[in-house]
């Protein structure tokens, strides 16, 4: 672990070392000339874009790019993430534009500086355990390439080495987020010195006073036991001379954090933390790590339950070792790590690791030497496509599920299936929040409820206390739980909806048999003719009764009469005055009174398809067979066959003074075919403020005219005429009407 540094020590030296691009071009002997040429002027751009800006500490600010750069060398990545890691705080600091990362070095370089940006707008707010592994996922979803993502945690490692330079009470937010955020997603990607260095660096600004003093605990055991340690290490050595087996020995001591969390997670005193010291023993192939590990459980006897195979069954991250705890001299505990030097690439440097290989190993055979599969289907991806995108995917398959990360407007993360919408975030708060949408913000943006969400957007849904749910919904929600919710708020609704209609029905049904006051089932004195009247339709309750009255699945007038029988059982007679004024006054062509509509039934009434009838147009109401009640003009072909065939199931119905809604008519607009039509014909129904639900073009497109088919919205007849009046006026219209053929509306609409 070297010796401690004290908590107030500036890197002062390292930073100075920095300053200079002469620090960095000694790590990037692994790039061709004209590579490191490249990141030159990169540099010299950044050095340029930071002039005049210092950091705390008094140093010039292109101290901190280099520094990042020079981590991201020490990984190996290529040219592009070296120019972005010495770019990377320029879009944001600097006033550089994206276009002008773009026209001086391309592309790819300007995508990964702009995703940089983006990751260091992003605010952890909350310290809840879900909230940050939501954060974590978040972060590694938006970086659609695994170099951001590096580069972020190069540049996060230099900020915590350097962290003592900033205000004192900074070190606290900066050190949990490093800690809850960073330093795991070092650990999933296998970049283990960095975690452990990041975890370590956190612990220290984090409890200052607890880390000096576990740091004093350690030197001091340190000194003590160094006898003990050398002498394992000669034993170790020795008896693998004697095996013959060429191995590289290294020593190995647990992190302060480590310890701390050992002591505190297990409630353990420092005394007790046994595994504070380990060797890694690398050897040259799998085999002999499997020999090895028999060597040493000979030369000293292994701790029961303490032996792990991470080789025969690697880590999600690709980390492979053997792992075996020894009881070595004087009763001390120690713990042994046997791997092939591959391994010790990925367990040390992870994801990083294959740029590293390509560094390192450019023989064919190399790729016999990488220990894990996983890791091997990294590089075949690099080499096969060099497309940065897929080996990210690829990398990300383990990494979170397939979802997409999202804020509240107070920032709580919610996680959504990916291709999720709006209104599933909606119903994702709370099903009435879903039930009362209206309309949807992404990033303060009005969008429509369909928008699909993408990581990191801020989601804010608008309300109103008298919207419901639109079945058209069920058409892009893509949560289960989004779905039920709808459907079962339609199916209640049309329930109720067709309850109150059949209620409505069944007491005109009875005034046209002269009984005035119904006979409501919570009335005890009614309850016995209740019993007999749903004993007669086969219906389990009233209510089941009166929706069956709304459906059309019974007739009222059929259903009154079997009640005007049973109420004269009980001694109560038609009213004869009432009797003869219904019969006198009740709609012409029905048996019924006449329901008012105004636009504000949902489920229970439908407004036929084949004559799309408004306010102002004569209508009829047809109960269909379970279809509840539905409108037609009073002209319309299909009433009229209705009518001939099924006389008794039509009942009165009149507009409402005030309808609450716009209703959908029909409309062929007979156009000459030229540039700009469509628009044209499109703005002068826009102008008339009447809504375009649906267009038919047709396949006439080779001919002189055409016929343009058009749903849409108006408020009645009046608006219809305005709207019809603007079309005619309009250049190229050569006619406007509405479509009152059954048969022609019905072909392009596919309704009937």
């Amino acid at each position: 672990m070297g010796s401690i540094p004290q908590i107030h020590s500036p890197a002062a030296a390292a930073n100075a070392a920095a300053a200079s691009f002469a620090g960095l071009t000694a790590k990037l002997d692994y790039l061709s000339t004209s590579d490191v040429e490249q990141v030159r002027l990169a540099y010299r751009f950044a050095d340029e874009a930071h002039l005049g800006q210092l950091r705390n500490n008094g140093e010039p600010y292109i101290t901190h790019p280099i520094a990042v750069a020079a981590q991201c060398a020490d990984w190996k990545l290529d040219t592009q993430a070296l120019m972005a890691a010495l770019l990377h705080d320029a879009l944001e600091d600097c006033g550089i534009t994206k276009t002008e990362l773009i026209e001086k070095f391309g592309s790819p370089v300007a995508e990964l500086v702009d995703g940089l940006t983006k990751l260091d707008k992003l605010q952890f707010n909350t310290r809840e355990e879900n909230q940050a592994e939501s954060f974590r996922k978040m972060l590694l979803a938006m970086a659609r390439d695994v170099r951001v993502i590096l580069i972020k945690l190069a540049d996060r490692s230099h900020n915590m080495r350097t962290l003592s330079d900033m205000p004192r009470e900074k070190w606290a937010r900066i050190s949990s987020e490093t800690l809850d955020i960073y330093a795991p997603i070092a650990h999933r990607l296998g970049l283990n010195q960095t975690y452990r260095e990041l975890q370590d660096l956190s612990f220290r600004h984090l409890q200052p006073w607890r880390y000096a003093t576990l740091a004093k605990a350690v030197a001091k055991a340190r000194s003590r036991r160094r006898d003990l340690i050398q002498k394992v290490q000669k034993e170790v050595d020795a008896v693998f001379s004697a095996a013959q087996m060429p191995v590289r020995i290294a020593g190995r001591e647990k992190t302060l954090y480590s310890i701390y969390k050992k002591m505190d997670d297990k409630h353990l005193s420092f005394a007790q933390v046994t595994d504070i010291y380990g060797f890694r023993v690398l050897v040259p192939s799998v085999t002999d790590c499997y020999t090895a590990l028999g060597i040493l459980h000979q030369l000293y006897k292994p701790l029961p339950g303490k032996f792990k195979d991470h080789i025969a069954i690697a880590k999600v991250n690709g980390y492979q070792s053997l792992h075996t705890t020894l009881v070595g001299p004087a009763g001390i505990n120690v713990e042994f790590q046997m791997r092939t030097e591959a391994m010790h690439v990925v367990a040390e440097s992870g994801v990083a690791a294959h740029w590293l290989y390509k560094a390192n190993h450019s023989d064919d055979a190399s790729s016999d030497r990488l220990g894990t599969k996983w890791l091997q289907s990294l590089l075949d991806i690099q080499d096969e496509t060099r497309d940065a995108a897929e080996f990210w995917d690829h990398v990300k398959v383990d990494l979170f599920p397939d979802a997409v990360y999202v804020f509240t407007p107070k920032s709580q993360i919610m996680a959504l299936p990916r291709g999720a919408t709006a209104v599933d975030f909606a119903y994702a708060i709370h099903s009435n929040i879903g039930d009362r949408t209206v309309a949807a913000r992404i990033n303060g943006e009005q969008v429509p409820l369909r928008t699909e969400l993408k990581n990191g957007d801020v989601v804010e849904i608008v309300t109103a206390p008298v919207s419901t749910p639109n079945p058209a919904w069920l058409g892009f929600v893509r949560t289960g739980r989004a779905r039920s919710k709808i459907r079962h708020h339609l199916k209640t609704m049309a329930q109720t909806e067709s309850q109150s209609l059949g209620s409505k029905l069944l007491q005109q049904a009875l005034r046209a048999e002269g009984i005035d006051r119904f006979p409501e089932d919570t009335d005890p004195s009614y309850s016995a003719l209740w019993d007999k009247l749903l004993r007669f339709t086969g219906n389990r309750t009233s209510q089941e009764l009166l929706t069956d009255i709304g459906l059309g699945k019974r007739i009222a007038n059929i259903v009154a009469k079997r009640m005007v029988n049973l109420l004269a059982d009980t001694g109560e007679r038609p009213d004869a005055l009432l009797l003869t004024r219904e019969r006198f006054t009740a709609h012409e062509s029905t048996s019924l009174g006449s329901i008012t509509l105004d636009g504000s039934e949902n489920a229970s009434v439908q407004f036929a398809t084949c004559c799309r009838p408004i306010p102002g147009d004569t209508i009829v109401g047809y109960l269909g067979r379970g279809e509840g009640l539905v409108v037609h003009q009073r002209e319309c072909q299909v009433a009229r066959k209705l009518q001939y065939k099924d006389s008794e199931r039509f009942i009165g119905v009149d507009w409402s003074d005030d309808p609450i809604r716009p209703f959908e008519t029909s409309l062929v607009v007979t156009v000459t075919n030229g540039k700009g039509v469509l628009a044209k014909v499109a703005a002068a129904l826009a102008s008339a403020e009447a809504d375009i639900i649906h267009i038919d073009m047709g396949q006439d497109g080779v001919q002189d005219a055409s016929d343009l088919r058009f749903v849409v919205a108006v408020r009645d007849n009046a608006h219809l005429d305005a709207a019809l009046r603007n079309l005619r006026r309009t250049p190229s219209v050569l006619r406007a009407e509405r479509n009152s053929n059954t048969g022609s509306i019905q072909a392009f609409d596919g309704a009937g």
